[in-house]
C-alpha cells in the first residue's frame, strides 16, 4: 500500500489513535487542543507508531452527530500542526467529504471512512482528487447476515468498487472488517476468528479492536482496562495476516507485534 509516496508492505504497521473529541468512549477530552494533541502525537512517534489517525467526532454506540464545520474546526488545525512537526502520515477518521477535504488540504494523507465510502457519495471522488490513500471499513445499518463472513466480504467489495470507479488507485486502498460496527458480540468474535478470510480480497487488512466492547464484554472490563485484551487481538491479527493495527496503546501493541513477527519469520 502506498501512503504519501511511501510503500507500506514490509511488516505490520501501527496506526496510533488521536481523538480530538470531548466524548470518545475511552479518551474523550484528553487531546482536544493543539498542545495536548501535539503531545499525544509525539508519544505515538516515540513509542514506534507508523501513522496517526485523527478523529473529530465520536462514533461510539449512541454517539451524537456534529456538524461538518465543527468537525473541521476540531481536526484541520491539529492536522496542520502535526503534519508540520512530524514525519508520519496522518489519517483523518471521518465519513464526511467536507471534513475529509479540509483534512487533506491541511496535510492528511489518508481517509479512514467507517462507512466505506457509502455514506457520503462525494468521499471517493475527494480522496481520488487529492491522490490520498484510504481505509474502507465494513459497516451497514443492521446485523442481519445470511453468511456473516461472505456478506462482509461482499459489502467490502462494493466499497472497493466505489473507490476504484472514482479513480482511487488500487495500491492506495486498505480494508477494515469493522469490528464493533453492525455486528453483535457473537458476530464480532466470529469475524475475529476468521480474519484471514479477508486477505482473499487482495487488499491490506487493517484491524481496529482497541479497547472495544467485544473486549469489554468478554473480560467484563471498562474501556480503560482493556489493554491485555487488545494486545491479544493484535497478536491474533498478525497471525491472520493483517497489515495495519489501529490502537490507543502504541508501545505495548508494538512490542507484541514485533515479538509475534519475529516468531513467525524465524
Amino acid at each position: 500500500m502506498i501512503i504519501n509516496n511511501k510503500t507500506y508492505d514490509e511488516r505490520v504497521y501501527i496506526m496510533g489513535i488521536l481523538n480530538v473529541t470531548p466524548d470518545s468512549f475511552s479518551d474523550g477530552g484528553k487531546f482536544n487542543n493543539i498542545d495536548t494533541a501535539l503531545y499525544r502525537a509525539e508519544q505515538i512517534v516515540n513509542e514506534g507508531g507508523d501513522m496517526i489517525d485523527i478523529g473529530g467526532e465520536s462514533t461510539r454506540p449512541g454517539y451524537t452527530k456534529i456538524s461538518d464545520q465543527e468537525e473541521i474546526e476540531r481536526t484541520a488545525p491539529i492536522i496542520e500542526a502535526i503534519s508540520g512537526c512530524f514525519d508520519l502520515p496522518v489519517s483523518i477518521d471521518t465519513y464526511k467529504s467536507a471534513v475529509a477535504e479540509a483534512a487533506l488540504k491541511a496535510g492528511a494523507a489518508m481517509v479512514n471512512d467507517i462507512w466505506g465510502f457509502k455514506y457520503d457519495k462525494a468521499m471517493a471522488k475527494i480522496t481520488a482528487k487529492y491522490g490520498a490513500a484510504c481505509c474502507l471499513m465494513h459497516n451497514r445499518d443492521n446485523t442481519d447476515y445470511n453468511d456473516l463472513i461472505q456478506d462482509i466480504k461482499n459489502d467490502l467489495r462494493q466499497s472497493v468498487d466505489i473507490a476504484l470507479d472514482a479513480g482511487v488507485s488500487r495500491d492506495k486502498i486498505c480494508i477494515d472488517p469493522g469490528i464493533g460496527f453492525a455486528k453483535t458480540y457473537e458476530q464480532n468474535l466470529m469475524t475475529l476468528k476468521q480474519l484471514e478470510e479477508f486477505n482473499s480480497l487482495g487488499y491490506p487488512v487493517l484491524l481496529g479492536t482497541s479497547r472495544k466492547s467485544v473486549i469489554g464484554l468478554t473480560l467484563d472490563l471498562p474501556a480503560d482496562s482493556r489493554l491485555e485484551g487488545t494486545i491479544a487481538t493484535s497478536v491474533l491479527g498478525v497471525t491472520k495476516g493483517c497489515r495495519f493495527l489501529r490502537v490507543h496503546d502504541v508501545l505495548e501493541n508494538k512490542r507484541a507485534v514485533v515479538m509475534t513477527e519475529r516468531i513467525l519469520n524465524s
